[in-house]
């Protein structure tokens, strides 16, 4: 349990007594068969209605399969939504500082810019993990952002490191799960009700296969979960998503099947990737993607965009110099990757 840890004093001091907007789906509950209160089209095309503001039975799903509280879960256009919403919630622009660790997820920090906050970055060591002593030197900011599996390096942040910054942090620490799926260890969500200052990014995109509904989950306290539902947009995610989402999630054996899949095809290409000369480091991966340093990532990179093979160019990035992400695809893709790799080998 962290003592250090009081949610009411990182709130934004106007949003403690504001008044969220009240939809009118919000105000309703029950069943009715005339809905004449939001000067909808009333002529049934399937989109003629707002969406349920609270995607109750999306939420009631993924809670099942969760193991989580719907009350405990907030859900977004994408998880982009939610990393805004928390730094509207908690932070004021030009006041208050955020915390990244690098390299890791771009989007953090492109956030913190828009909403006009400090910035703390910081390295990560040598195995890609965050320098624990550092971050709780420094006492003022609000939330540390933290991705474990990380992107784009593809390893854990080892739990003694999270347990610790969770049990010392004064601010909120937002653990990004996007790519937990395809890791051997388990989802912090069991540790949620133990550290209050945690909140848990997840997302359908990428084990689920949604990416182009673009649907992000936040897990949190009630406490914490509550404050984000007052400054969300009242219909921020639209029906079709929610609809799509409810019928894919039906889909548990696909899922894992998809999953298995792509777990053979990454140790197969971490195998093959290694015997390949350009070839300097392939890091070992927690992820669907590998990272791998060569001789020289720009020449690699635009032969294989030659080649009609996209992946991405990591060479600019902190610590990554001459790295690239190759996310797994499915097995003939893969082989095609290879054999453009091995063409390039032997030019």
């Amino acid at each position: 349990m962290n003592t250090k840890f009081k949610l009411e004093n990182l709130i934004r001091t106007n949003l403690k007594t504001l008044t969220p907007y009240s939809s009118a789906r919000d105000e309703f509950s029950g069943t009715s068969s005339v809905f004449l209160d939001a000067n909808e089209n009333p002529f049934d095309n399937g989109v003629n209605r707002y969406p349920d503001p609270q995607q109750w039975e999306l939420k009631e799903r993924l809670s099942e399969i969760k193991n989580i509280s719907a009350k405990q879960m907030i859900l977004g256009n994408g998880s982009d939504e939610i990393i805004d919403l928390l730094m509207r919630a908690f932070c004021q622009p030009c006041e208050d500082k955020v915390i990244f660790c690098k390299p890791s997820y771009g989007m953090y920090k492109v956030a913190a810019q828009i909403n006009d906050l400090r910035i703390a970055e910081l390295e990560l060591d040598a195995n890609f993990q965050p320098n624990v002593e550092m971050i709780l030197r420094d006492n003022d900011s609000k939330l540390l952002f933290l991705c474990s599996p990380n992107n784009p390096t593809g390893n854990l942040i080892d739990k003694k490191i999270l347990i610790r910054l969770l049990s010392e942090f004064k601010g909120v620490i937002v653990l990004d799960e996007a790519y937990i799926d395809f890791s051997s260890d388990a989802s912090m969500v069991t540790e949620l009700n133990m550290y209050p200052n945690l909140v848990i990014l997840q997302t359908l995109s990428k084990a689920w296969g949604m990416a182009g509904i673009r649907l992000g989950i936040g897990l949190a306290s009630v406490e914490i979960i509550e404050v984000l539902n007052k400054i969300k947009p009242p219909y921020n995610v639209n029906t079709l998503t929610q609809n799509k989402a409810i019928e894919l999630l039906s889909c548990e054996e696909t899922y894992q099947e998809k999953i298995d899949i792509l777990l053979v095809e990454r140790n197969s290409m971490l195998n093959e990737l290694r015997g390949l000369s350009f070839v300097k480091k392939v890091f070992p991966s927690q992820a669907n993607f590998i990272l791998v340093r060569v001789e020289n990532a720009n020449k690699l990179y635009d032969f294989l965009i030659k080649g009609g093979i996209v992946i991405r160019n990591r060479t600019t990035v902190a610590l990554l110099e001459n790295c690239l992400r190759i996310s797994i695809g499915t097995p003939a893709e893969n082989q095609q990757l290879l054999e453009v790799l091995k063409k390039f080998q032997n030019q």
